[in-house]
């Protein structure tokens, strides 16, 4: 594998998360909760976490914009970096339970970050039931996607309890940067002019091989046009008749289920874990409006379709394409299910216009912050609910001397009504569950119609 490095500036997909959140119901806050069996040595994390900042420079980065739009925002070096900001340690409220912890994590969750700082904050909880702890993690989306997490998460943790010390070189300190809104405006012009220049380089290259067969590509032109129309065709009202309000709350829930018996499930129907997961929350979901006396045919879904390769130098950033589109409620068997999730999601990846989500982004980021939240709010505010399915590490991790027992990540809901987050550690499939309260009032009921719909298939 290349070395991994990070890139100075926002892509056009990660400036678009950026600006849309001028609405906060669009904010796109990753969450994750590491649990550990005992209280991790506060120097030792402090030290790890301090390497950390110094292995991986957008620790230390924030954002900021060029004059007048002219290029996606940069990331630069914070004159004003405090660790003791984005590392915090305190004491557990009530007497320490899951849903303590989970109550802890929701609020903090739902705090909007300083965008004079680096967009993460980590809070170690102590004293929670039977002598454990946890991290709860905050990253903003626009600093990497899920899988890009992950990879970050392992540089910050130890691969045994106890390791030596580390003896890896540590980079020397980049200076912190205070830019002039003029070299800002002129950096930006010379990155938009390069951009540009191999854009029309890359099409140059592509039209002797187009001009070949002009009927094929203008079949294939209409092809794309036709995706396009239905990658951004407005969704401004869920297809739940029930799951209809939204707020700027959440509700985070837990349960896990195991990764064996679940890809065996998948396996025996010539599906993939990740259509096992799928027909899991649909099925869990059916269950929920039933329990309201509601047969629902389809609910919009949207989900990540991850474009990182192992030969991939970048680091940071997002690195997927989003896919939405309706999943049918009304397949009662679960071995049906999980095959026709493998059919739709076979589509969704094959569909051309997802080649377009960079230059449709740019094209987007070049147009007033208003008009472009309203927009991406068409596109967004209809779905009824979110999955993503992320690999996790299949080997056990500790902070600070303190065992990580589980690991779940909570995803935005961006304007959804749920996010479902499947994160695997060891053998076991651990999911969270974010739920806005206004479009879920009874999330004990929720979370208990989605194990069923996990039972269900491990059983298929």
């Amino acid at each position: 594998m290349s070395e991994r490095k990070f890139e100075g500036r926002m892509s056009d997909t990660d400036a678009l998360m950026w600006t849309v959140e001028k609405d906060p119901l669009l904010r796109s806050t990753i969450t994750a909760i590491a649990l550990l069996d005992q209280t991790p040595d506060h120097d030792r994390v402090l030290e790890k976490i301090d390497r950390g900042v110094r292995m991986i420079p957008r620790l230390r980065q924030r954002v900021v914009a060029p004059p007048l739009g002219v290029a996606p925002p940069e990331w630069i070096y914070d004159h004003n970096f405090d660790l003791n900001y984005h590392l915090r340690f305190v004491r557990s409220a009530g007497d320490g339970s899951m849903r303590d912890l989970l109550d802890m994590a929701a609020p903090l969750a739902m705090q909007g970050f300083d965008r004079a700082r680096p967009l993460w904050e980590f809070t170690v909880i102590e004293g929670l039931a039977d002598g454990r702890a946890a991290m709860i993690q905050k990253v903003h989306h626009a600093v990497t996607d899920g899988v890009g997490g992950i990879e970050l998460a392992l540089m910050l943790l130890d691969a045994e309890r106890d390791p030596g010390p580390d003896t890896t070189p540590l980079p020397a300190m980049e200076p912190a940067e205070r830019p002039s809104p003029m070299k800002l405006l002129r950096e930006g012009v010379a990155h938009e002019m390069r951009r540009q220049l191999g854009i029309v380089r890359r099409t140059a290259a592509s039209v002797p091989g187009a001009a070949t067969d002009v009927p094929g590509a203008a079949r294939g032109t209409a092809e794309v046009l036709q995706s396009l129309v239905r990658m951004l065709a407005p969704a401004t009202t869920p297809l739940s008749p029930i799951m209809t309000e939204r707020s700027l709350s959440v509700r985070f829930d837990v349960l896990s289920a195991p990764l064996g018996e679940t890809k065996a499930a998948a396996n025996r129907v010539g599906a993939r874990l990740n259509d096992a997961f799928v027909a899991a929350v649909a099925g869990g979901l059916a269950r929920y409006h039933r329990r309201h006396g509601i047969d629902v045919d389809a609910l919009r879904m949207s989900m990540p379709i991850n474009i990182r390769t192992a030969e991939s130098e970048t680091l940071g950033g997002n690195q997927f394409v989003p896919a939405r589109f309706p999943v049918p409620m009304a397949i009662a068997d679960p071995a049906e299910r999980m095959a026709t999730i493998r059919d739709l999601v076979a589509v969704q990846k094959a569909e051309p216009a997802l080649a377009l989500t960079m230059p449709i982004a740019g094209v987007l980021n070049r147009m007033p912050t208003t008009l472009v939240t309203q927009l991406f709010g068409g596109m967004l505010k209809g779905v009824d609910f979110v999955t993503s399915n992320v690999p996790g590490a299949p080997f056990e991790v500790f902070l600070g001397g303190a065992k990580v027992e589980g690991n779940f990540a909570l995803g935005p809901l961006a304007g959804a009504a749920i996010n479902i987050t499947l994160l695997s550690y060891l053998d076991e499939l651990q999911v969270g569950v974010n739920s806005d309260p206004a479009a879920v009032p009874d999330p004990e009921v929720l979370l208990e119609c989605l194990a069923e719909g996990f039972e269900e298939i491990r059983k298929a």
